[in-house]
């Protein structure tokens, strides 16, 4: 379970850039849960989960996991709880390492470990039929450079390797966003089933509106570092696009998403 308690960020403080990122953020996600965030440009959301990643320190508030404070814990003693996949599918993996060797690092994310007792030959197996999972035809290339695949391909192994550490929290920061549509559509629904199979909480970021409300359980919105709408269950499965515009407009006060802010596909 993750708790969010009154959690402010903000950047530049003291200069003429100054920007209040969060304000106030109040949450509980309870464990399993998957919970879709959308917000304008600018509305806190990448600042949300570098918060929760532990990129970004809070100023004030608290974050716990299961019970304990992580607030104060920076990205390296969150890496064991905490999982994330990136909108840039060169992020988050090392193009000049092999796919059974990204692998390897992704499986000791937060120990102190090194590569080779990683690559046993029990470990090398498991790979290979977790791989093949995907349904790719990977398992026949793990010694192929992770820089030779696709945008698509490595971000199936990316969200792979979100699961080998055992972490308990998937954060999806635009994660299918530089891809093409059909490319993306495979992403998302292999993130369903990764979720599902693991039992993940999981937040994911998109400025899709549809995507917003196809998958996960919950739908957060947020507007100017705060959280403006949450719904789920029927309320949720009540709601379609223009109903949700029609919220987002009404919470900003009657002010129109211009084309670029959100997306409606």
């Amino acid at each position: 379970m993750i708790v969010v308690e009154d959690i402010h960020v903000t950047f530049g403080r003291g200069t003429p850039l100054e920007k209040h990122a969060l304000r106030g953020v109040d949450l509980t996600i309870p464990e399993g849960e998957f919970v879709t965030v959308i917000g304008s440009n600018g509305a806190g959301k990448s600042t949300f989960l570098g918060s929760l990643a532990g990129d970004v320190l809070a100023e004030q508030g608290r974050i716990s996991i299961d019970g304990t404070d992580v607030t104060r814990w920076d990205t390296p003693r969150r890496a064991g709880l905490v999982a994330r996949v990136f909108q840039d599918p060169m992020a988050g993996s090392c193009a000049a390492l092999t796919i059974e060797e990204n692998m390897a690092l992704a499986a000791a994310r937060g120990r102190r470990r090194g590569l080779a007792l990683a690559l046993g030959s029990d470990r090398r197996r498991n790979f290979r039929d977790r791989i093949a999972a995907l349904g790719l035809g990977l398992e026949n290339r793990l010694h192929d450079r992770m820089g030779l695949l696709s945008g698509g391909q490595r971000q199936a192994v990316s969200l792979l390797m979100a699961t080998l550490a055992g972490s308990k929290i998937l954060l999806l920061d635009e994660h299918t966003a530089a891809l093409d549509p059909a490319t993306a559509d495979f992403v998302l629904d292999l993130t369903r089933r990764i979720v599902r199979d693991n039992r993940l909480t999981t937040l994911m970021v998109t400025h899709s509106m549809r995507q917003a409300l196809d998958y996960g359980d919950r739908t957060l919105m947020l507007h100017e570092g705060r959280v403006v709408l949450d719904v789920a269950g029927e309320e949720r499965a009540g709601l379609d696009v223009p109903h949700l515009l029609a919220l987002f407009a009404k919470q900003r006060g009657g002010v129109e998403i211009s084309d670029d802010s959100l997306l409606i596909g």
